[in-house]
């Protein structure tokens, strides 16, 4: 109740996605990972097939393309059970309570920072200390991608790699992968490019030639660092250039929360613009 009284305060308001759905409308522009964690069912009344929600974020998506299609900025949080059909850590619930919060219309670093910042704020009136942010940034790994002209298969596999921490298996595969030999050697150190706030200056001079997608992402990175210098800083920052998390549907910025005492993270978000394109609009 704290929690979603602290988000209407900020402008958010609350919304009720179904518990089921079709799987069509459930699982578009979701990728593969939702897929994997929904239970099916076939509707008795129509014979189609059913999901009971395994994530609530794509079914927001679709609230604000359609039933609520507001011009500008939109906020909306949620709170409810999901179920999923496999447990995502060793400790995790199958059905857990998800509470989170969405904001549209808006493409500038300051919604990711305001997102940030609410999480933050949610998790530090939950009673959350000793909070570390995971933050990173799936636009670079894809804009030496499409510079490099890569295959989709090489791109799968090299993400795959690094989701694995593989240092051995990147290097060896790499420049098999990667036929522009400019690209590999840019991107060679990228699973070392973690550590705190100081690895995007060190990014920034080994890149200095790199795409201009490259420079904007690290920029935007560079803001979000200060501006929680200025607004949390008791919380600790980790910045990882290889944090490809949620690689097939985001597209900026992805975060992640962790506390002492947790195996998994506690919460996590990115900026995915293209999710609402499925539902015809895409914000």
């Amino acid at each position: 109740r704290r929690l979603l009284d602290r988000f209407a305060s900020w402008g958010y308001a609350l919304v009720f996605p179904p518990l089921m759905e079709y799987l069509d409308s459930l699982l578009t522009g979701s990728g593969q990972d939702l897929e994997d964690l929904t239970f099916k069912i076939t509707d008795q009344l129509s014979g189609r097939m059913m999901g009971v929600r395994a994530d609530m974020t794509p079914q927001v998506a679709r609230l604000d393309a359609h039933c609520l299609p507001v011009t500008g900025p939109a906020r909306y949080c949620y709170a409810g059970t999901i179920l999923q059909a496999r447990p995502t850590g060793l400790s995790a619930s199958r059905c857990p309570v998800q509470i989170g919060a969405e904001l549209y219309g808006h493409a500038g670093v300051e919604s990711d920072i305001e997102v940030i910042r609410l999480m933050l704020d949610g998790l530090l009136l939950a009673g959350a200390r000793n909070i570390t942010l995971d933050l990173g940034h799936v636009g670079i790994f894809r804009a030496f991608m499409q510079s490099a002209d890569a295959s989709q298969l090489a791109e799968c596999q090299l993400q795959g790699i690094l989701a694995r921490k593989s240092l051995p298996e990147w290097h060896e595969q790499l420049p098999t992968l990667v036929e522009n030999a400019e690209v590999v050697t840019a991107l060679a150190p990228l699973p070392d490019l973690c550590g705190d706030a100081s690895v995007l200056a060190r990014a920034s001079r080994l890149w200095a030639s790199a795409p201009a997608a490259v420079a904007d992402a690290l920029a935007d990175m560079q803001m979000v660092v200060s501006a929680l210098h200025v607004s949390h800083p008791q919380v600790a920052l980790y910045v990882d250039l290889g944090e490809l998390r949620g690689y097939h549907y985001h597209t900026g910025l992805v975060f992640a929360a962790y506390v002492a005492g947790q195996r998994s993270e506690v919460a996590k978000g990115g900026r995915y613009d293209h999710v609402g394109e499925a539902f015809g609009r895409a914000r």
